[in-house]
């Protein structure tokens, strides 16, 4: 279930960080993402705010195992 972007506003901020993270972390492993100062990492949450307002990033809540995460909207299980 994708939670829409209207919602993730309610969020408190540092939840939404912290989500974001999550996201980039896993970028860093893939290797899409490898600066991982405090700068980069600024900027890159901000990118990730843009991408998630634009629809190009997308937040999924999967129910059977519940857990919520940030995927590229062309990653989706269709």
């Amino acid at each position: 279930m994708l939670v829409p972007y209207d919602a993730l506003l309610q969020l408190p901020s540092a939840t939404m960080e912290n989500l974001i993270k999550e996201y980039l972390l896993t970028q860093v492993e893939d290797g899409g993402f490898s600066d991982t100062d405090e700068q980069a990492l600024s900027s890159a949450i901000g990118h990730c705010k843009q991408l998630l307002k634009q629809g190009v990033l997308v937040v999924e809540f999967s129910e059977d195992d519940e857990s919520i995460a940030i995927k590229h909207s062309e990653h989706l299980n269709k």
